[in-house]
């Protein structure tokens, strides 16, 4: 049996059995940003009141008590985020990044914690000797991967305009499971049996590893009270104890004394280092005869713009109205036809991506604003490329005939993340991605205290910059590295509204790489034209292309299908691709109003509330 038959047939078996079923891991032949560890049936989740979806279960029942107790989303979220650090750290933590697009009832808020180049970087930062770039897990595993956190400076922000309990509250669920323990997930051990970089580091081999070398297995209750000492200082103290102080001077030495590759980060770039507050970038967008105002991250993310692009291009085509495919076994899958029209938009889109998008306070929006590669006219030229055939090449288009001065970034392979969405019960809403970037980020774990087990992992972020900071003809590429620059990222924080009305609708986001913006926009297409609830729009099997292969689900579309798009001219390669969707959806149960949620079944996700 297929492991989409699989999955169908547990999701039929759940609610009378009750007892999810997990497949067994699978390897990939396409490197993706974290590892498959099997599939977890998600039942789908309703509520009257409030929800929160998050990337695991202690994590996500830290947000949901904060909520109980009176707190806000962002509340809420800052809990989610400190139990992430202890028990998702393969994907975020208090040593990354973060983008939260936020919403009180009234306006949309875009709070920018992206990690920034320290002063001491130069544009030569990932190339070796002769000038070339560096392999890539080489940048990753070094000192000079490491950018300035900020998740924890913009969760501070974000508090003090949107927090309803005290900060330190906030830590105590992070807090009291780093000084008990937890128990190693699945997911976490599978992960960890297929590292071996993290091993080359001393604190966290201690840490994640027995003295046999072999992790710890699932279910030990592995404690972390580095971490919970952490936590308790920046409970106290705020983000300065982060920023300033003997963590931030642990965080320093542990960059900078790099074995191999030490990095330029220095006190005063953690000391210096200051969140944004962004106009989120909106657009209007029309599915399922019903006008949608679709709100994402503005850059330094490409994502709400990629996401726009596709969703828009695709609308301008015949297939934009077609409904999914029925099968005995399939549940609903896109057709071919659907499936070549969506590839040839995201491949326009991720031209766009590679030509025009860097951090806006180094680069300038063709045409002076970011909406030019979601305006109408634009997206109504752009769509007419798009044929029965695939294209022999995807160009950067030229929104308002716009000069080209940048180079295009060569494709370079993306990481990691986590998301989280949350509504609470009085009316606000976030979606809210985080990041270290590679799985186990740059694989250094800092400590204050080599007696004490555990600490936190630094990211890698700065290898979302591109290696190659020019091209051949010596032309810059837009997104390259640059001293207190915020590297291009891929995360799609995503709230759509009903542009009548003026009601959220939808609060979704994922972790994949640049596959972020594939997986976010299956979803919202899903939810918002073919009607899906957001579990079985997470469930769809997943697809896309970043300009190279296009890339399915492994064993989730039929042979035809994939002949079918190899006639037309596609490169097609199935892979795991381990998204890690979470989505929290307006509904009608009954006739009353409620808030359904969905998790993904390629991770640990669940989602909870009242």
């Amino acid at each position: 049996m297929t492991r989409l038959a699989c999955l169908i047939v547990s999701l039929a078996l759940l609610s009378a059995c009750g007892t999810p079923t997990t497949s067994t891991p699978t390897s990939s032949p396409v490197q993706q940003p974290e590892g498959a560890s099997g599939l977890t049936v998600k039942p789908g989740w309703t509520f009257q009141r409030q929800a929160v979806a998050a990337a695991n279960p202690l994590a996500t029942e830290a947000g949901a008590r904060i909520l109980r107790a009176g707190g806000s989303a962002v509340d809420a979220a800052i809990a989610v985020q400190m139990v992430l650090t202890l028990v998702e750290p393969q994907s975020s933590g208090i040593g990354g990044g973060a983008f939260l697009l936020h919403h009180d009832g009234r306006r949309i808020q875009a709070f920018d914690g992206r990690e920034t180049a320290p002063a001491a970087a130069t544009e030569q930062l990932f190339l070796d000797a002769q000038g070339k770039p560096l392999p890539f897990m080489e940048a990753v595993t070094s000192g000079r991967s490491v950018g300035v956190p900020g998740v924890v400076m913009m969760l501070a922000q974000a508090h003090r305009q949107h927090g309803k309990l005290p900060w330190a509250r906030l830590f105590e669920p992070a807090i009291s499971l780093a000084e008990q323990g937890f128990a190693v997930s699945p997911r976490l051990h599978t992960l960890l049996l297929a590292e071996t970089a993290l091993k080359s580091d001393p604190v966290a081999a201690a840490y994640f590893y027995r003295p046999d070398g072999q992790p710890h297995p699932v279910g030990h209750m592995l404690r972390n009270p580095e971490l919970a000492m952490v936590l308790r200082n920046i409970a106290v103290q705020g983000p300065i104890a982060l920023h300033e102080g003997p963590v931030a001077s642990a965080i320093v030495a542990k960059v900078r004394q790099h074995p191999v590759r030490p990095g330029s980060l220095s006190l005063e770039d953690l000391k210096r280092y200051q969140p944004r507050e962004r106009e989120a970038l909106c657009h209007d967008h029309t599915a399922a005869q019903r006008t949608l105002r679709i709100c994402g991250f503005p850059p330094p993310s490409s994502g709400a713009i990629a996401v726009g692009q596709i969703l828009g291009l695709l609308a301008r085509t015949p297939q934009a109205q077609e409904p999914l495919v029925r099968g005995a076994m399939s549940g609903g899958l896109p057709s071919a036809d659907w499936l070549h029209s969506y590839t040839e938009a995201s491949r326009l889109a991720f031209a766009d991506r590679a030509q025009y998008v860097a951090d806006p306070d180094f680069v300038t929006a063709p045409g002076g604003r970011w909406n030019s590669l979601l305006d109408a006219r634009y997206l109504d030229e752009r769509a007419r490329l798009i044929t029965p055939a695939r294209m022999p090449q995807a160009p950067a288009g030229r929104p308002g005939g716009v000069q080209v001065s940048f180079a295009p970034m060569p494709e370079q392979i993306e990481y990691g993340t986590s998301h989280i969405s949350i509504v609470d019960s009085f009316g606000n809403a976030l979606a809210m991605t985080t990041t270290i970037e590679a799985a186990f980020g740059s694989h250094m774990m800092v400590t204050t205290d080599p007696q004490r087990a555990g600490g936190f992992l630094l990211n890698n972020e700065l290898t979302d910059f591109s290696f190659a900071p020019r091209d051949a003809q010596g032309r810059p590429i837009a997104n390259r590295v640059e001293p207190g620059k915020r590297p291009r990222s891929s995360m799609s924080p995503t709230l759509v509204f009903d542009k009548a009305s003026g009601e959220l609708l939808v609060s979704a986001g994922s972790p994949g790489g640049a596959l972020i913006i594939h997986f976010t926009a299956k979803t919202l297409h899903g939810a918002l034209q073919w009607g899906l609830s957001p579990q079985d729009a997470i469930n769809l099997p997943n697809f896309g292309t970043t300009g190279g292969p296009l890339l399915l689900e492994k064993d989730r579309f039929p042979g035809r299908t994939v002949q079918a798009l190899r006639d037309r001219g596609h490169t097609v390669e199935e892979s795991e691709m381990t998204s890690g969707l979470q989505a929290i959806q307006r509904g009608t149960q009954r006739g009353q109003r409620v808030w359904l949620g969905g998790a993904d079944p390629r991770r640990e996700g669940i989602v909870a509330g009242d």
